[in-house]
């Protein structure tokens, strides 16, 4: 119900509390949207109409959807099918994150979850992600900001409504599974059958960034069919990731302590990748243990 207007694009921004949602309002406002939060549903068509209808016409709008506004959650559906029919352009863009990042943003912020004031910050997040399973079905673009920045978010936004394509980043993660695996990990290989040096003294204090270390694992029985292999899966998906959009991945190689096979397997991995042009971002969460 935009008028005559069907020009207007509008952007309805939803996400978990925590996810970057005042971030990503931003970046939509810095391409020239005209931003508002927590619009009551009954109204966005009567506001939309009436920014169609101002001198000169208001023709990009961005909607924040909080989810503490439960019936506008239940009526997202209907409220974006009837815009739709109307002849705007609508998308809806949902910022996910993972539990494991969100609460980490929570202790270093000390702020309440507004769905558990009271309560636990992780029974706010459980509470939030039901009522947002609409939203996250009908979602145009999913991003999971789990390991991004605010530069990393603001930019991916803006290569979304400029329709500028970039190519998948790679997350990659060495662990140890004695701490357990990364929550945020999509893709995750163990490489808890390769030769440990571990049990070699000499290469014990070592970790997996050092030559000997390296040579050990990759070039041992199975290490080079492995590392082949390796590349050849991460080699195939990615660019299956490029033609879905899809941001950022996180690859996790997991060891048993996450100093030595893993790492030696992540470095290999990060270096073919960078040959080939791709982004990495890679991160040994557990190298520096020594229990």
């Amino acid at each position: 119900m935009t008028g005559s207007n069907s020009r207007q694009h509008v952007i309805f921004v939803a996400g978990l509390s925590g996810s970057g949602k005042t971030t990503a309002m931003a970046a939509l406002e810095d391409l020239g949207f005209y931003g508002v939060d927590n619009l009551p549903a009954q109204l966005v068509p009567q506001f939309l109409k009436l920014c169609g209808e101002t001198t000169p016409p208001i023709e990009k709008v961005a909607l924040a959807v909080d989810a503490r506004e439960e019936q506008f959650l239940r009526s997202v559906p209907e409220v974006v099918e009837t815009l739709r029919k109307s002849g705007a352009w609508i998308e809806l863009i949902f910022l996910d994150s993972s539990d494991e990042a969100l609460l980490n943003r929570y202790r270093e912020t000390r702020r309440v979850h507004p769905l558990s004031p009271e309560g636990s910050v992780g029974a706010g997040i459980a509470r939030e992600r039901e009522l947002l399973i609409s939203a996250v079905s009908m979602a145009d673009l999913r991003v999971d900001t789990s390991a991004m920045n605010v530069h990393q978010l603001k930019s991916r936004i803006t290569d979304h409504v400029r329709g500028e394509s970039r190519p998948t980043v790679v997350n990659l993660v060495s662990f140890g599974f004695r701490y357990g695996p990364p929550r945020s990990a999509e893709l995750l290989f163990d490489m808890r059958f390769l030769p440990n040096p571990y049990f070699e003294s000499d290469l014990r204090s070592q970790t997996g960034r050092e030559a000997p270390v390296a040579d050990y694992v990759l070039n041992s029985e199975g290490g080079e069919e492995m590392t082949r292999r390796l590349r050849d899966f991460v080699g195939y998906v990615l660019p299956e990731y490029d033609r879905e959009g899809k941001a950022y991945v996180t690859v996790a190689i997991g060891c048993t302590g996450g100093r030595h096979r893993s790492v030696a397997v992540a470095e290999d991995l990060s270096r073919y990748l960078k040959a080939k042009g791709r982004e990495v971002n890679l991160v040994h969460r557990d190298v520096e243990r020594l229990s």
